[in-house]
């Protein structure tokens, strides 16, 4: 299999799509993968009795031999062709279609031909044109369709006056055109994520499938073949198992029902309240949550009973259960690891096993916990901290010996720091020694040194001898002195001096740091 490494990232999806019930037609929407590959990898998890859950945590790798543990002949190589008459007077019954007559076929003809064969051979058969328009007939508890109303709504600050646009989420179920409305202050991927708990929560369950539009929050990649789902939205999905499939480019019938309930949004709610005056966000939604009410039991015109008659009666039976804990929003960003191994987050270090140094790793990060993944396993947990230029270091994370394993070293630095004159060499010194380990300081360190890219290697010295003297052991300390123009001025011993370095802001005082005592490399 050529391409099985490429296609072997969407293996869990393939997998956990399958195990909650989503058809291979459904599945090769989401996924963008091949019918026969896909089957290959069902065929594949079927003969290895492998399941979505033994491989969520895995690498790549891990999959692969799992899965694949040697190649098997009946996954290639069919040629048997069906009797294209029988095929062709069967397609005539009711709700038979190509994939049950192929399913049937393969049953008994273990070497015939794969689906994709099977429908080229068949369309040659047939020598006539299909008529592939498609009618829109939505299973009950299938499909939710979700999307942003083009109106929105002006909401006043009573203070200032100030006016803000409110955008109006709107989703609704695909059978029974049961409809959700709510009102958020922008279209970004928090609010987005938002909504949709939303949406679930006010229908009392989950359908298989969203169908958005292809939304900036949603979408990062828009394509008709493959669109690239934002990660934080498929985690989402991952949480309340239900898969994710845009809508196409350009293919309006994907989304007509959302256009629908986006125009009766419109009409019954958002024209009822064009003349209010909102003074807060809550304010306008409980507005709106009396007027969709309204519109849920409003009586169909053609049809008998209302939206919310037929979901309470037929399809919110038929929706998935809610998860027992809400979804919790995060995001993702990559990042490199350091030589002092942490990474970086909004002006916090967070500890990585130290294995892992300059390497590229992704972050997973909400309100209340860090997650740092490499290849898909989870390599460090924190607890989120928003103290700017402190460290989270877990002592497991910590090298037995670091200088066994690091080429970056405390003796390395200090000696580099020597470059530019005894005084710097000794403030970084102090620097490290000051740390709870060594490799905590090397940043600051680095950042001191480097300095010199800036400033002259006199006028650095001349900083790092005021800072050992007022004991301001900090990256932060010095550049202050040296913006100030602080080392050019003699050192005087006058509290009223010592005042000025220790107020600043950046300087932590001497209590801050453990006196802990390190034994620095010979140079020998």
């Amino acid at each position: 299999m050529a391409n099985k490494k490429v296609h072997m990232r969407k293996i869990k999806e393939v997998l956990r799509l399958a195990e909650s019930g989503i058809n291979i037609s459904q599945i090769r929407e989401v996924t963008s993968l091949s019918r026969d590959t896909i089957r290959t990898y069902l065929l594949a998890s079927k003969s290895t009795n492998v399941k979505y859950i033994e491989i969520q945590n895995l690498s790549l790798g891990e999959i692969s031999l799992k899965l694949f543990p040697s190649t098997n002949p009946l996954l290639f190589e069919r040629k048997t062709q069906p009797d294209w008459n029988y095929i062709h007077k069967e397609m005539q019954k009711k709700n038979v279609t190509r994939q049950l007559l192929w399913d049937e076929f393969i049953e008994q003809n273990p070497n015939g031909i794969r689906y994709s064969q099977f429908n080229h051979h068949y369309n040659q058969w047939k020598k006539q044109n299909l008529n592939l328009s498609m009618r829109q007939n939505h299973k009950l508890g299938e499909k939710c369709f979700v999307d942003f109303a083009g109106d929105t709504v002006s909401i006043t600050n009573q203070y200032t006056g100030e006016i803000k646009k409110a955008q109006i989420f709107v989703c609704t179920l695909g059978a029974s055109n049961y409809t959700f409305a709510c009102a958020v202050l922008s279209q970004s991927l928090s609010d987005w994520i938002d909504c949709h708990i939303k949406a679930f929560e006010y229908f009392g369950g989950v359908p298989e499938i969203i169908v958005p539009d292809n939304l900036k929050s949603g979408v990062n990649k828009v394509c008709r073949y493959e669109p690239e789902i934002n990660k934080t939205y498929h985690d989402f999905a991952l949480h309340y198992k239900v898969a994710v499939i845009p809508a196409r480019v350009r293919k309006p019938q994907d989304k007509g029902k959302v256009e629908n309930a986006v125009l009766v949004v419109e009409r019954w709610i958002l024209a009822t309240l064009r003349n209010r005056t909102f003074f807060s966000l809550e304010e306008l939604n409980k507005d709106i949550s009396i007027l969709l009410e309204k519109l849920n039991n409003k009586p169909f015109k053609k049809l008998p009973g209302s939206r919310y008659q037929i979901f309470e009666e037929k399809e919110k039976k038929c929706l998935k259960s809610l998860p027992s804990e809400r979804y919790e929003y995060c995001e993702w960003k990559k990042a490199r690891v350091n030589i002092d191994y942490h990474i970086e987050l909004d002006g916090h270090y967070y500890s990585v096993p130290y294995k892992y140094v300059r390497e590229e790793v992704e972050v997973c990060f909400s309100k209340r916990v860090v997650s740092v993944y490499k290849d898909n396993k989870q390599v460090a947990y924190h607890m989120r901290n928003h103290n700017k230029g402190r460290h989270t270091t877990l002592l497991e994370h910590m090298p037995k010996s670091h200088q066994e394993y690091l080429s970056w070293t405390p003796s390395r630095i200090i000696n580099w720091a020597l470059v530019i004159g005894e005084n710097t060499r000794l403030l970084v010194e102090r620097l490290i020694n000051s740390k709870s380990h060594p490799a905590i300081g090397f940043r600051s360190a680095l950042g001191i040194i480097r300095l010199e890219k800036m400033y002259t290697k006199e006028r650095v010295e001349n900083a790092a001898k005021r800072a050992i003297y007022f004991k301001a052991y900090s990256y932060q300390s010095m550049k202050s002195i040296l913006k100030k123009g602080l080392d050019q001025k003699e050192v005087e011993k006058k509290e009223e001096e010592r005042k000025i370095i220790a107020i600043h802001e950046n300087i932590r005082g001497a209590n801050y740091y453990k006196e802990e005592q390190y034994v620095t490399e010979s140079n020998n």
